[in-house]
């Protein structure tokens, strides 16, 4: 068992991670705080370690600040991510974008998925896989490179264009 929280190496992370990110969603769908709330009081109540109660207490801040904003603004699938990109919330955005990919054809598609990566990538990063978030990287740029004017509608494509060129950037702020 690892001493940090990590969910690619710690099943117990994996889970807690993947609990509150699902309660999440929920919770952006139903435009209420609620789902996440109920799963991040059930995460609290189930674990005693430091590393574990520090995630959840975290991501129930990130959380309130995005619901704050989420339920203020616009609702399409982009600018709702980059919300969550801004907060360093790059799970949620990974898995609020991939319900739209899911749904969602032709350059829509491509578009969705490429942020997608690029979600990942700072996921990757996060926990030391560098490599593999150079990887992803080169996947998610050159379409997101073609369709900058499509992302021009919610943000200012270049820094994170740029970002994706040199993945050891730090993440860019996409909503000013």
């Amino acid at each position: 068992m690892t001493a940090i929280f990590d969910p690619f190496q710690d099943r117990l992370s994996r889970d807690i991670r993947n609990r509150l990110s699902t309660a999440f969603i929920k919770a952006v769908s139903a435009m209420s705080p609620q789902p996440f709330r109920q799963a991040v009081y059930h995460s609290l109540a189930e674990v005693s370690e430091n590393r574990y109660r520090a995630y959840v207490e975290e991501r129930r801040r990130r959380y309130e600040m995005a619901m704050t904003r989420i339920v203020k603004g616009p609702t399409d699938v982009l600018w709702r991510a980059a919300v969550l990109w801004d907060l360093h919330l790059f799970f949620e955005a990974h898995e609020l974008l991939e319900q739209a990919w899911m749904q969602a054809a032709g350059e829509d598609k491509l578009v969705l998925q490429a942020m997608i990566r690029a979600a990942g990538v700072y996921i990757k990063l996060e926990y030391g896989y560098e490599e593999t978030a150079r990887k992803m990287a080169g996947k998610a740029l050159p379409v997101l490179n073609a369709h900058r004017a499509a992302l021009a509608h919610f943000f200012d494509p270049e820094p994170l264009l740029l970002a994706l060129a040199n993945p050891t950037l730090p993440p860019p702020i996409l909503l000013t």
